[in-house]
Order: C-alpha cells, then sequence, then structure tokens
C-alpha cells in the first residue's frame, strides 16, 4: 500500500515512482503489477502511460472515469489511457457513479491490453463482491504472468 497525497493525481505521480523504484527490478525473476482503488488506480495509470518502466500490469479497482454527474467529461480524463500498452484490468460496479459503465467500456476498448471485469450492483466501492474481486485479480494475474 502506498500512502498517496490527497491531490492533484498528476502531483502523486512522483510519490508513486518512488515507491516503484524501491522494488526489485522486473525481469529479474520478479513481475510487478501496480494500481489501486479509485484515486490509486488514476496515479497509477497516469504514471503507467508516461514511463512505465518496472511495470509488468495495471490492476484498477473502480477507476474514477469522471467525478459524479459529470460523465460528459470522461473523455478528458481518459486521454492517457490509450498510451497504457500493459495488460490492464479494470474491476467495477456497474452502478459506480464515478464511472459509467458504458464510458468505462469505451474507454477500456481503446487500450491495446485491457480487460473489464464488472458486478452488477455494486457502486464505487466492491466490498460486498470484494472476495469475488481478488480471485478474478489472481486468476488473471496469473494467466498474464504466465
Amino acid at each position: 500500500a502506498i500512502d498517496l497525497p490527497t491531490r492533484k493525481a498528476e502531483s502523486a505521480i512522483p510519490v508513486y515512482r518512488d515507491v516503484l523504484a524501491s522494488l526489485p527490478p522486473s525481469g529479474q525473476g520478479s513481475r510487478v503489477a501496480i494500481g489501486g482503488q479509485s484515486y490509486g488506480g488514476r496515479v497509477a495509470t497516469l504514471l503507467a502511460a508516461d514511463d512505465p518502466a518496472g511495470i509488468d500490469a495495471l490492476v484498477l479497482f473502480s477507476y474514477p472515469l469522471h467525478a459524479p454527474g459529470r460523465a460528459a467529461s470522461w473523455e478528458g480524463r481518459a486521454v492517457h489511457l490509450p498510451r497504457i500498452t500493459l495488460p490492464t484490468l479494470f474491476l467495477s460496479g456497474e452502478a459506480d457513479p464515478l464511472a459509467r459503465i458504458d464510458l468505462l467500456r469505451e474507454a477500456a476498448g481503446r487500450m491495446p491490453k485491457a480487460t473489464l471485469r464488472t458486478w452488477s450492483g455494486q457502486g464505487h466501492w466492491l466490498g460486498s463482491v470484494l472476495d469475488e474481486a481478488l480471485d478474478a485479480t489472481a486468476e488473471w494475474l496469473r494467466e498474464v504472468f504466465r
């Protein structure tokens, strides 16, 4: 877990980068997947879009594609996503007020290696399906890192 400063996501990238730099180098017997819940996932995607060195995959729980009630702003917040060439797993509730599901599908579809897993009736927190989401993540990582 990374203690990210809670301000504009772009300003938290150096904190994430510093933690990543302290890990063993990828490709020397280790594989590195980064990501996060909501804001942490957004910071991870911003880092991966412009500086993917040392990252092998992304796992994004409840990605915040837009502010509540501001779905029209999603493309501006997702402009960096097509630059991500890493395998990426989005896990999202279909009732998430921060990621209208049709728009999240479109955003993920613009990425070359994205997978979207959703749960009906779930909002921005996947608490009631967390075990299932974690199992799906483990299965996906096993496949990606095979």
